[in-house]
């Protein structure tokens, strides 16, 4: 149950299944908020490893990578990178020592993971109050850091007001709180909610019909995504603007922090 499909390739004449890891922190938002599990190694090729589920996020959708440690046998093992889609694949230090069909438990780092969970949320609340304040304007770009983040934004040029306004109604958002949740939605029930260019459906692969999607209070906002979110908007804080950059076209680049 724990897997969408298996997926069967032809590699050097040999017919080969894969079998997508399960990503652990995909199940809901409360899902998020899990710091270990346990895992079979079912994959080694030198210092990456493969389990068959896990709790690290690995880097995509503009979010940085989880960090952490693969426990077995009273060693640690620190994770330092994460890559993949389908299949995750764990970058470890070289003298593991790990076996295929090792249990292992895993620890992730709750700082790093925790900051990311509020800056991912918080670009989510700006991009749908710059919707709203800006005649639609699209987020077409976003950078998701521990200390700083990034969002890019098209068409647009800001003034001081308007990044006034934004981070003004941001906060106030911010203040009054709304909790989010995450549902499997198809790509007819998300654009009857929200336009495709908010949602940016056309970057969404054609063949792919069901998504899963955060869903931020009463639809104030809703966007396919696979990263990790906060249960409230009340817990980013506040968001504190560092400055915006032209990267051409008429797109800028608005980079904040949270406090």
């Amino acid at each position: 149950k724990h897997y969408l499909e298996k997926h069967t390739i032809l590699n050097n004449n040999i017919l080969t299944t894969i079998m997508p890891t399960h990503k652990l922190y995909m199940d809901s938002i409360k899902s998020c908020y899990l710091k270990e599990f346990n895992a079979e190694v079912i994959n080694i090729d030198g210092n990456i490893i493969e389990l068959d589920q896990t709790l690290f996020y690995p880097i995509g959708g503009g979010q940085d990578w989880d960090q952490g440690i693969l426990k077995t046998n009273d060693k640690e093992i620190n994770v330092l990178e994460v890559k993949g889609r389908e299949t995750i694949n764990h970058l470890v230090e070289s003298n593991h020592n790990l076996e295929i069909g090792q249990i292992i438990e895993g620890g992730i780092d709750w700082e790093r993971r925790y900051a990311h969970m509020k800056m991912h949320t918080a670009q989510h609340l700006i991009s749908a109050v710059a919707y709203d304040l800006f005649d639609c304007v699209r987020t077409v770009g976003n950078q998701i850091r521990q200390d700083r983040s990034r969002i890019d934004f098209n068409p647009i040029n800001f003034d001081e007001e308007m990044i006034s306004n934004l981070v003004l109604e941001t906060n106030e958002r911010i203040k009054k709180g709304a909790e989010l949740k995450v549902k499997t939605m198809s790509r007819d029930e998300i654009n009857e909610i929200m336009p495709p260019e908010r949602t940016n459906m056309d970057l969404v692969p054609p063949h792919v019909e069901n998504l899963r999607v955060v869903v931020i209070g009463d639809n104030l906002d809703l966007c396919p995504c696979a990263g990790t979110h906060i249960r409230n908007i009340s817990e980013i804080g506040e968001i504190e603007f560092l400055g915006k950059k032209s990267k051409g076209k008429g797109t800028q680049r608005f980079s904040y922090t949270l406090k």
